[in-house]
């Protein structure tokens, strides 16, 4: 039988998720849309055991070029996070993760040409308890930040060694302030392009001098290899002056840091990013970056949900939790005009094709260069304004990429689609009913509809055999994978 669907809860686990396996689908069949926010807001009640069953039975694969190691390998890197988006029980924190990931968006390339691929990798991706030095990467930054505070992650982030290397704050010193960072800041991270001047950047970069690294070289490693780089605050290289802004810096309404020794120079940074975090134009910003990645991309955020969200992030002293709880609840979030307004990222369409189609005999790194000929490559965004999102997604080579990817994927699996396709391929209409319930593509119009099952009968006469629905199952996989209507989330 086919499975008891609720539009909304599917709209909800595109969103707020990568899509659902069948197993996920039925945990969330007896849940309001508010338990199955809940559920998905709520992650900490789920061990984040995930990577635990990185090659164990029943899992999709990771391929390994001699020992996985995730922690200093990019690639592993790339399979490990696509493993946790497959598998995760909190994709909630994934579907963050990711958000963050171009928001602060930063490239292994630039950190690799500076340093080198190992350390770059361990900067960008190691997890802390698995690394000899406790490095934590700028990816579990984001994740242990996912729904936590945004203050609180910008500070974190303006110590990130892979994000000094990315913007050059390492070489930010006292008279010769480097500006990237503190542009970045108010540009992209937090206000945005209308509320700063260029006299603030340069005040801004003061403030950030002396934020810089430090080599460090662990005492039972006399090679060096596993030597990292660390944040330090070097007080001999901060800029001790005042520093005035066109926009307040403490609540009462003071536009100037005051001058400080350098032993309490760090202050400067937090109050600046004190500052920006409270900003109304920052928790607008975010709302509106909010209602495209989980509302819409085809109609802009309307003033009133704007408000609204941005209210809930100042009344909640920026904790993200709140907010996207919010986000999820709000009347446009579960307006059917919504489903299907967003245009899926490649990350999101390898992750839930994988998810519905299978994966028994699949490995992961099968995706790696099919997702960057889509345009999107994990730990590469393209530049510090992260990637050109929408429908630019589609040109002919990205969208000749997913078809590609959804015939490796489908033929791959076509012994597992005809097995669990017995029950419904008797009839061409009772596959193609099965199959477009288990794929959730948005709503086919009469005539690519009937071109589906003039596929089914082309060859003549439906029988349902085995060997007609191991050739026909994994034929319309991969037509309804590969469609333009399964771009959409």
């Amino acid at each position: 039988m086919l499975l008891l669907r609720d539009p909304g809860i599917d709209h909800l686990l595109r969103r707020a998720t990568f899509g659902a396996s069948p197993s996920e689908l039925r945990a969330f069949s007896d849940l309001s849309l508010d338990e199955a926010v809940d559920r998905l807001v709520n992650y900490e009640q789920f061990p984040d055991d995930v990577d635990n069953h990185i090659n164990q039975p029943g899992y999709v694969g990771v391929t390994t070029r001699g020992q996985f190691s995730p922690n200093t390998v990019i690639n592993d890197a790339r399979q490990r996070w696509l493993f946790r988006m497959v598998h995760s029980r909190r994709p909630l924190e994934e579907k963050m993760t990711l958000f963050w990931h171009n928001h602060f968006a930063t490239a292994y390339s630039k950190v690799a040409g500076q340093t080198s691929g190992s350390v770059a990798t361990r900067h960008m991706a190691a997890k802390p308890s698995e690394d000899p030095g406790g490095v934590t990467g700028q990816i579990e930054l984001l994740r242990k930040y996912a729904l936590g505070n945004f203050r609180d992650l910008l500070l974190e982030i303006a110590k990130d060694v892979a994000m000094l290397y990315w913007l050059d704050g390492r070489t930010n010193v006292k008279g010769k302030p480097q500006e990237n960072f503190a542009r970045e800041l108010m540009e992209l991270f937090t206000m945005g392009v209308q509320y700063y001047q260029e006299a603030d950047v340069y005040a801004g970069a003061r403030v950030f001098t002396g934020w810089n690294i430090r080599f460090v070289r662990l005492a039972n490693d006399p090679m060096g290899t596993n030597a990292y780089y660390e944040f330090l605050y070097n007080a001999g290289q901060h800029d001790t002056d005042p520093k005035a802004f066109s926009f307040p810096i403490f609540p009462d309404g003071n536009q100037t840091i005051p001058a400080r020794a350098a032993s309490a120079g760090m202050q400067d940074g937090i109050d600046l990013i004190n500052a920006v975090a409270r900003h109304p134009e920052t928790a607008r910003r975010l709302a509106r970056k909010l209602y495209g990645f989980f509302v819409s991309e085809i109609q802009p955020a309307p003033d009133s949900f704007v408000e609204t969200i941005a209210g809930v992030y100042l009344q909640n002293n920026f904790e993200m939790k709140p907010v996207v709880r919010a986000v999820l609840l709000s009347p446009e979030f579960s307006d059917p005009s919504s489903y299907f307004a967003r245009y899926s990222w490649p990350s999101e369409f390898v992750v839930r094709a994988i998810k519905e189609v299978g994966w028994n005999g699949f490995s992961v790194d099968s995706a790696l260069s099919p997702l960057a000929n889509m345009g999107q490559q994990l730990f590469e965004p393209p530049d510090v304004a992260g990637w050109d999102l929408g429908p630019t997604w589609f040109s002919t080579a990205g969208m000749l990429a997913r078809m590609n990817f959804a015939a490796t994927l489908t033929t791959n699996q076509r012994f597992n689609l005809r097995n669990s396709s017995r029950l419904y391929g008797q009839t061409a209409s009772g596959l193609l009913a099965h199959f477009l319930d288990r794929f959730t593509p948005s709503d086919y119009d009469t005539a690519p509809r009937q071109d589906l099952v003039d596929y089914l009968t082309a060859s003549g006469p439906w029988t349902g055999s085995d060997a007609q629905v191991l050739v026909k199952a994994a034929g319309l996989a991969h037509l309804i994978v590969g469609s333009s209507e399964y771009q959409f989330a």
